[in-house]
């Protein structure tokens, strides 16, 4: 087995020629950076909470302003990740809208007199949208309170915040601002942000839920490393990936990170566990990889049961690999060919920045079992870090 380590203990200039010097890293280092953004918060909790509630979030229900998580690609993952926990702690309307549709449409998402606050994820804070998203905003729609969550003290996005009315910016710590052109540990650690978002006014109940992540953490990063490695040796040029609730966000970006890493050679789709018969199951076929995270919630776990159970019956799968808690194992493992298990017990919505480090790895085993650069996949330039500048309109 090669495990992180083994990347990142090789020699540096072995690293960059093989470009490893970033992504093992980033991935490895995310159980104990997570504390660290917990931190962040804590210092900064006074300022935070003063800011939601002048934006509303303590009013009346009915008061109460509209939540719009804004990112793009996987910065929209991360307001995914969110939705249903910041909507039931702040007990408002959340909505996630991805930058990419928000510029285009941005009057017709806001209605006249209702409340909005917009928070904005971003690696950089430099993306075209995401700027220009918060410019127009500003400028149009001047009522509108923004939050800014970012890895880059120097973001451009700061700057643009500046001119609104009300607006706060929270900026992580710089290691994990990633340098590898996937983000890993910059996503988990914006989502850990957002769910101190969620327990502004109890961050306490939601430290101990980061102890006992930070652990499940850990241990499971041993055992994904192991799994994605022998899974990346397979061969597979096809991979599909279901989730539920707050789980389907990761299987959206566990998609991307395999399409990123391996440079498009292993061709990604995902889906929601019920969403998946409705046409796109037609895309799976034998020689399909078939990932489900799987639903720590006892309702929903029979959907995840019968969809695997399905798949295997109708032989459009040459192997199903479930990434779920303890509680499910033994319901589950009947209908696939591997249980990957997230030793932890906290709800779904608590789940992502454990369950995504699985597609992290696989997207890092399968770039390098095909002789790319999980650093830079991209030869050609097709994408990069930051996406480049385009007419803004």
């Amino acid at each position: 087995m090669t495990s992180l380590l083994d990347f990142v203990d090789l020699p540096v200039a072995e690293q960059k020629a093989r470009g490893l010097l970033f992504t093992p890293r980033e991935i490895a280092q995310q159980p104990h950076t997570w504390k660290k953004t917990l931190q962040i918060f804590k210092e900064h909790q006074t300022q935070i909470c003063s800011f939601l509630e002048k934006a509303g979030l303590r009013d009346e229900l009915e008061l109460r302003p509209v939540v719009v998580l804004v990112g793009a690609g996987t910065s929209d993952y991360i307001g995914q990740a969110l939705e249903l926990l910041l909507r039931q702690q702040w007990s408002c309307e959340v909505l996630v809208c991805a930058s990419t549709e928000l510029l285009p449409n941005l009057d017709d998402y806001i209605v006249s007199g209702r409340r909005y606050l917009f928070i904005s994820f971003s690696r950089s804070g430099d993306s075209p949208e995401a700027v220009a998203v918060v410019e127009q905003a500003v400028r149009l729609h001047p009522r509108i309170a923004h939050l800014i969550v970012t890895c880059n003290a120097q973001a451009r996005l700061i700057e643009v915040c500046g001119a609104a009315e009300l607006s706060c910016v929270v900026v992580l710590d710089d290691e994990v601002n990633d340098r590898s052109l996937a983000m890993t540990s910059s996503f988990t650690n914006m989502i850990v942000m957002g769910q101190c978002l969620g327990h502004a006014w109890s961050i306490e109940e939601y430290s101990e839920i980061v102890e006992r992540l930070v652990a499940a953490g850990q241990s499971f990063l041993l055992r994904a490393e192991e799994e994605a490695e022998r899974t990346s040796l397979l061969g597979f040029s096809r991979v599909c990936m279901v989730g539920i609730g707050s789980l389907a966000s990761i299987a959206r970006e566990s998609a991307l990170k395999v399409l990123e890493m391996t440079a498009g050679q292993v061709k990604t789709m995902s889906q929601t566990v019920l969403g998946l018969r409705h046409g796109p199951m037609a895309a799976l076929d034998s020689e399909t990889l078939f990932v489900c995270f799987v639903s720590g919630e006892a309702r929903k776990v029979g959907y995840a049961k019968d969809l695997l159970r399905e798949i295997g019956e109708k032989g459009i799968a040459a192997e199903r690999i479930a990434v779920g808690v303890p509680s499910t194992h033994a319901e589950i493992e009947p209908y696939c060919e591997s249980y990957l298990s997230v030793e932890v017990d906290v709800a779904d919505a608590y789940r992502p920045i454990l369950d995504v480090m699985f597609g992290q790895l696989l997207g890092l085993y399968c770039s390098v079992a095909r002789d790319l650069k999980p650093d830079s996949p991209s030869p050609g330039g097709v994408i990069n870090r930051v996406v480049q500048k385009f007419r803004i309109y």
